[in-house]
């Protein structure tokens, strides 16, 4: 009898393992995901000019941290991975962005995250192609930062359904 479940048990366990990999090579890649610095500017049909990676994922800013303080961390830096920098290598300003904008601030996890002029840098997690904006407008806090160095004035389109919770759950803070 034990060794039928033996037999049954190691089948499963062995798929747990391999989703758990896959998900923590997911992170993994999307964490790294833009690690060199390099800012630029984007034209966006609604936005105007707004900032983006190296690659073209959006850059947003979170508007309750306020200056030299990182609030997203944890569950929100996951949906929010911060524009940091690998190694001793520093922000690049590339097409459009301005370089006298750009500097780094220390998180709490010890990275280095590229800000442009004292906003923090972030992408969100589910755009999934250079130019999407999909983060514009969430919570009320997160906004697409312009070329300027300011935020995207536009809003999201309103949903058809509304939510009271309003914390997220995301570790963004108070």
């Amino acid at each position: 009898m034990v060794n039928r479940l033996a037999r049954r048990a190691l089948p499963l366990a062995l798929l747990a393992l391999l989703a758990v990999v896959g998900i923590a090579v997911a992170m993994a890649a999307t964490m790294s995901h833009g690690r060199n610095g390099t800012v630029k500017a984007a034209n966006n049909s609604s936005y105007g000019s707004l900032l983006v990676s190296s690659s073209g994922m959006t850059l947003y800013h979170m508007t309750s941290e306020k200056p030299g303080s990182i609030k997203c961390t944890g569950a929100c830096a996951t949906l929010w991975p911060p524009l940091v920098l690998s190694g001793n290598s520093k922000p690049k300003a590339g097409s459009g962005a301005s370089a006298s904008k750009l500097a780094m601030i220390k998180r709490p996890d010890g990275q280095i995250q590229v800000t442009y002029d004292g906003l923090p840098l972030y992408r969100y997690g589910l755009d999934k192609k250079p130019g999407e904006v999909k983060g514009q407008g969430i919570e009320g806090i997160w906004f697409a930062v312009t070329a300027a160095g300011g935020l995207a004035k536009a809003q999201a389109p309103t949903p058809a359904t509304t939510t009271t919770n309003r914390g997220g759950g995301y570790g963004y803070g108070g």
